[in-house]
């Protein structure tokens, strides 16, 4: 059930994909949980806006809860954090992620994140799992406990050769670590249908055979007055084409690999 959204190069989107897919599940009814592992916290605050605090539980606590010994039985979901959308949650980022990358590595913890996910699945119906743009411990993790991942996709040379790369990577940790581990496409995100290069681009690798997912998402301002909003498109503009096409994406995603 947990989907990774995952790129290693950075401003391809993935946070702003994930909470917005996380907002249409928690929209339709679906119980969603969003778990920022990017230190920077993009998804966290656009799903908690001014409700964000310093004193909240955030993924780094678990991963901190991982690294000691403890009588007293923590559960995954101490971490997570009620969002002003009814359905939705998120287990919230934090800064001190980076600070406990090298202690989580050297004490061998890779597997931690999947057996949290293994539990959080009991009372979530979609978990979405935002990632830092880099293959290092918090993103292995995440794609090793998980059943799929994502690609956002932005119409550049250099997002096109970090592509090839990223595949490889996630082809390696599901001969590795994760058999189940799929896919589940690549979505092309600020698309503009009038300009030459975005179009011979996506219809290059739609040639070459990648699962490059319709529809793509297209280029909005909409979207900066949503960031700034803290409010996922469903929740501000319904109508806008780019949330209809957020929309259409979920229905995609979600008939490619139901409950």
């Amino acid at each position: 059930m947990p989907l990774v959204v995952f790129n290693q190069k950075g401003g391809v989107g993935k946070s702003t994909i994930t909470c917005n897919l996380a907002a249409i599940s928690a929209s339709q009814g679906l119980r969603t949980l969003v778990i920022d592992l990017d230190p920077q916290g993009n998804s966290t605050s656009y799903l908690l806006g001014a409700q964000a605090r310093d004193d909240q539980p955030t993924v780094a606590g678990f991963f901190e809860h991982c690294l000691s010994y403890s009588l007293r039985t923590v559960l995954p979901t101490d971490f997570v954090v009620a969002t002003p959308h009814e359905n939705l949650h998120v287990m919230p980022s934090s800064p001190m992620l980076g600070e406990l990358e090298s202690k989580l590595e050297s004490r061998h913890k890779l597997y931690k994140l999947r057996e949290a996910l293994q539990q959080l699945a009991a009372g979530y119906d979609r978990i979405y799992i935002d990632t830092p743009p880099a293959l290092n411990f918090y993103t292995r993790s995440a794609l090793m406990g998980a059943r799929a991942c994502l690609i956002p996709f932005d119409c550049d040379e250099f997002a096109r050769k970090a592509l090839y790369t990223l595949l490889d990577n996630v082809a390696e940790i599901r001969a590795d670590h994760n058999p189940g581990l799929v896919v589940d496409g690549i979505v092309v995100n600020q698309f503009q249908p009038r300009a030459n290069l975005p179009q011979r681009m996506v219809n290059e690798l739609v040639g070459e055979g990648l699962p490059v997912l319709q529809p793509y998402l297209p280029s909005s301002v909409k979207i900066r007055e949503s960031h700034e909003q803290s409010l996922p498109m469903v929740y501000l503009d319904p109508q806008h084409k780019l949330t209809q096409a957020l929309v259409a994406l979920h229905g995609v995603l979600q008939g490619l690999r139901p409950a």
